[in-house]
């Protein structure tokens, strides 16, 4: 049936989205999302009455949030016209607007342990809006690698399963826990090394710290980073005060052992149930 192009809705052929974000200074490739809901679920999820299933639970509601948020804002669109159930009463029924892209590909990077889930909710939830054939999921078995003192100084990579080539792709990593920074950033190199250069990198994080920022932008200067939340709560009172990033080289969001403070403790130890 054809239509003239006059009758369809104009007003969705442009893109209207903007992230709801927290003012900082760390450069605009930094995302920390400013939503009432999400801080609500993240601090029941980081409070120490909260056990499993329900840390699950909040995990899944939190991701799908942010995967959504990263869409939305990262991925390209293509203007789609589409036929309504009210098609079969008027020719009116078509809706004419952007929508994502589909022909885009994506890869989900599953850092094991805290990764498991969250890589999981990412890939199923691609698989639900692009062709499955453009979604795929990696593994990476990645452990701290800490001095003497018990302080971290990196990360090593001990197993991998990864699909192949990442060239033309967006490659997500939905690691809850964005501490130093060292894993992703590894895990960054050893793709660069080994897969090709992708569109981009994007990571998917609940809670960073200032180091995280400042590591993963040093080693790797095109990476879009996503957070619900950035915590320095190591720093001087005084900071508090300030905008984030102000006095970025005095925020501290770290202990000596390289977990995050107010955070909500190491994700791959409640999220799996095992203290090891």
């Amino acid at each position: 049936m054809e239509v003239k192009k006059s009758a369809w809705e104009k007003v969705y052929d442009k893109k209207h989205y903007s992230l709801s974000e927290i003012p900082h200074h760390y450069g605009k490739q930094v995302h920390i999302l400013a939503d009432p809901f999400s801080l609500t679920q993240l601090a029941k999820l980081c409070h120490p009455s909260t056990i499993q299933p329900q840390i699950n639970t909040l995990v899944r509601q939190l991701y799908y949030y942010l995967v959504i948020s990263v869409l939305n804002n990262e991925f390209p669109v293509k203007h789609k016209v589409t036929e309504t159930r009210m098609i079969e009463k008027t020719e009116r029924g078509m809706f004419s607007g952007l929508v994502l892209d589909d022909e885009v590909k994506i890869v989900c990077v599953d850092i094991a342990r805290a990764g498991i889930v969250p890589s999981q909710i990412c890939y199923d939830l691609l698989n639900g809006i692009f062709p499955p054939q453009n979604v795929r999921q990696d593994h990476l078995l990645m452990s701290r690698v800490t001095s003497e003192s018990g302080k971290v100084v990196g990360a090593s990579i001990s197993g991998e399963k990864i699909g192949g080539p990442i060239e033309g792709s967006y490659v997500l990593f939905p690691d809850p826990m964005g501490a130093t920074g060292n894993s992703l950033a590894a895990a960054m190199d050893f793709y660069l090394k080994n897969y090709g250069k992708p569109i981009k990198f994007i990571t998917l994080n609940l809670i960073i710290t200032p180091q995280f920022v400042r590591n993963i932008l040093e080693r790797h200067p095109g990476v879009e980073i996503y957070a619900l939340r950035l915590d320095r709560g190591m720093s001087a009172p005084e900071i508090f005060s300030t905008e984030l990033g102000e006095r970025w080289e005095e925020e501290d969001g770290l202990t000596e052992e390289g977990y995050i403070v107010p955070g909500g403790g190491g994700f791959g130890e409640i999220m799996n149930n095992s203290f090891v």
